[in-house]
């Protein structure tokens, strides 16, 4: 039977070199979607999910992530004291909401490495892994969808999106295992994984993006992984080593899913949610309605 899925895995031990130098002094985690830093996006998602015990896989430079989902009593006071109780509100939900704990990862070495990282949080149970720069729009929240087909199949899930033959290698890619019969719609069992594959070699385009169910023995498998030629652990080779012992499936995420993790992502992703708001969506749009994009490169929402 299927164990209870009671913790999620944020790692956010790298260092941003894509948004330098906005990245120099603060995490990119910390970047701001509107007005909350992206990694409190997915924070939220997994609470959505049913899922409050967040384990965050930080690295030198991350004070500001435990800054922000710790208590901040003076911010708290001066609000209280001024009757922004709404500000005041919004500020303490998040830290009610969860159980946060931090692990260091000395050295950004993949996401691999940063998974092992939190073996002795996690322990003997099924687990959640959130890509923080994966921010994903969806209802039910991608995560609940994840934790629902484990559920149902009792073993590791990825979530995946079918992409365009020319983004294939970017990604890890998924071969999908024919003979396992109809799971369900956009439910499948794999039968390989290859990281980064050239377009030509890539067995689908079904890539797997930032949301992970992942069962205890995916450890035994990364301790059992050396170093690719970047010097790093890859998590997608830890669960090709997976694959020889036990059933890995795929769930095809319905939502809309942005890639906060290069620049032209997160500036989609922030003109998205900004449309989103109720309160932003109307003068924003008319904003934009105001450019002249034939001018530059953009087009129009």
């Amino acid at each position: 039977m299927a164990g209870t899925i009671r913790k999620a895995v944020f790692p956010a031990a790298g260092l941003g070199t894509r948004f330098l130098p906005a990245t120099k002094a603060q995490p990119k985690e910390m970047l701001v979607l509107v007005d909350k830093p992206v990694i409190q996006y997915g924070v939220e998602e997994a609470v959505q999910s049913g899922v409050d015990n967040i384990l965050i896989v930080t690295g030198r430079g991350k004070n500001a992530i435990e800054d922000h989902f710790d208590v901040a009593v003076e911010l708290e006071s001066y609000l209280e004291q001024r009757g922004k109780t709404e500000q005041l509100e919004e500020i303490r939900k998040i830290t009610r909401l969860i159980n946060v704990a931090y692990v260091r990862q000395g050295e950004p070495l993949g996401l691999g490495h940063a998974v092992l990282v939190a073996q002795n949080l996690i322990g003997d149970e099924p687990f959640a892994v959130i890509l923080g720069d994966d921010v994903i729009d969806a209802n039910p929240p991608a995560l609940k969808q994840l934790i629902d087909v484990y559920q149902r199949v009792d073993g590791p899930v990825l979530a995946v999106e079918r992409v365009p033959a020319e983004d294939v290698s970017s990604y890890g890619v998924v071969k999908i295992d024919e003979s396992a019969g109809n799971l369900g719609r956009g439910v499948y069992r794999i039968s390989d994984l290859v990281e980064k594959p050239r377009r030509e070699d890539a067995p689908s385009n079904l890539a797997i993006i930032g949301r992970y169910i992942l069962t205890p023995d995916i450890f035994p498998s990364l301790s059992a992984m050396a170093s690719d030629q970047t010097g790093e652990i890859q998590l997608t080779n830890g669960l090709r080593h997976l694959l020889r012992s036990r059933p890995i499936y795929v769930c095809e995420i319905d939502g809309v899913r942005h890639d906060t993790g290069n620049k032209l992502g997160f500036l989609k992703a922030l003109v998205y949610f900004a449309l989103r708001r109720p309160d932003l969506a109307e003068p924003f749009r008319r904003y934009l309605e105001t450019l002249d994009l034939k001018a530059g490169a953009g087009s129009r929402p």
